[in-house]
């Protein structure tokens, strides 16, 4: 079958299997090339790793210099009937395609992240491949729902300001239009909600999970990632339902690390550099943002991607010294670049000038949407996307 982009409104409805491979190549040619991770982990566990930052983080372990072997959860869907299947399921065929190729260890579990099942079967696979211990996990789950694993009652995440309404914009990618939006106040049950689906309550159920297992290495580190952002995002981010679920992430890292102490690890909430990734796309009044801090990045030579950032993170950050560094609320920070002065004064002039009419101008709407076809394996010149695709490998194809 030949394979098309089609998007509706920010959601991709298709993926390209082939497309998906090159940049899944692009981003391990680039860790091959970069400082290497020193020092690193060797049994990495990661919840959440067939896109975004979790894919990123596995890339750069597996092939920036640490050379770990690896377990990713997702919860993606394969070819069927129904549809060509989620770019993270090829993702995820591919990583493990070429990690072993290069001597790895790379496990797919594709299921519920929240579901107890599945993190038994986590454990019986680190059991199985790993010894029984992992010494790294990196938590990168991004939902919109979370099932109550109790109850069966279902939180759904509300992105929303918490006490004022606001006014913003958003991008609706399928038909390049700038769209103005205003969001009126969460409600508190909206808030608790969203702090359910994207606070750090199930992190925190997996390390206890891997810790009663015993499955902690000594040395384990935990990582979730998070954002902070400028000024200029509070509004929506930090102040609103998705800050508060952060707040949550962030003091989940402190109770996690006295519970790592007693195996001489840590646990360190990362805050990120505001990107396109599948996620990032629903947030509104994000996307005019993002079109003016990749403009200004790009110009000023400081633009980092999920690679770029993640191979920083784990050669610079977490690993190659003795202490990780982190501010003073004990975050590990790898947004400096964004946040620098220079950055953050040209974004500022450009958001005052930007509109309906001139985005795709002022902004850097063809790098910003280039980079969310690329998630979906479209947009690679080597890719012949009027050659005829044969899924059935990738159907036949059962994984661990």
């Amino acid at each position: 079958m030949i394979i098309e982009p089609v998007i509706q409104g920010v959601v991709a409805r298709s993926a390209h299997p082939y497309g998906c491979e090159q940049a899944l190549l692009r981003q391990i040619q680039y860790v091959q090339q970069a400082e290497p991770i020193k020092n690193g982990p060797k049994r990495v566990l990661i919840i959440g790793g067939s896109s975004g930052f979790g894919l990123a983080s596995r890339i750069a372990l597996t092939f920036g210099g640490a050379q770990a072997d690896t377990i990713s959860v997702s919860f993606e869907r394969g070819p069927s009937e129904k549809g060509v299947g989620s770019a993270g399921y090829f993702n995820d065929y591919f990583f493990k395609q070429h990690a072993e190729k290069a001597g790895r260890i790379a496990v797919n579990i594709h299921g519920d992240a929240f579901s107890s099942a599945i993190k038994n079967e986590v454990v019986e696979a680190i059991e199985t491949y790993f010894e029984g211990e992992v010494d790294l996990i990196i938590y990168s789950v991004a939902s919109g729902l979370r099932p109550n694993p109790d109850t069966g009652e279902v939180w759904r995440s509300a992105i929303k300001p918490m006490f004022e309404p606001i006014t913003g914009a958003t991008i609706d990618l399928e038909h390049d239009a700038w769209i103005n939006t205003r969001l009126e106040p969460a409600t508190e049950e909206e808030a608790h909600h969203t702090q359910k689906v994207m606070g750090g309550e199930d992190w925190e159920a997996w390390v206890d999970t891997l810790i009663n297992s015993e499955s902690i290495a000594q040395g384990c580190q935990t990582l979730a990632f998070s954002y902070i952002g400028p000024e200029i995002t509070h509004p929506i981010y930090l102040d609103g339902t998705l800050g508060r679920a952060k707040v949550d992430l962030h003091q989940t890292s402190h109770s996690l690390n006295l519970k790592l102490a007693n195996f001489d690890g840590g646990a360190f909430a990362c805050v990120c550099k505001a990107l396109v990734t599948k996620a990032s796309v629903f947030i509104p009044g994000l996307t005019p943002y993002l079109l003016a801090l990749y403009k200004v990045m790009k110009a000023q030579g400081v633009h980092e991607g999920c690679i770029e950032q993640m191979q920083r993170l784990y050669a610079n950050k977490l690993y190659n010294q003795a202490k990780v560094e982190v501010d003073g609320e004990r975050l590990i920070r790898i947004d400096d670049l964004e946040l620098a002065k220079p950055v953050q004064d040209e974004v500022a002039l450009l958001l005052k000038e930007m509109n309906q009419d001139n985005f795709k101008q002022l902004g850097d709407y063809q790098g910003y949407k280039q980079e969310f076809l690329n998630l979906n394996g479209f947009g690679f010149d080597a890719i012949d996307y009027h050659a005829d695709v044969d899924l059935a490998p990738f159907i036949e194809t059962k994984e661990a």
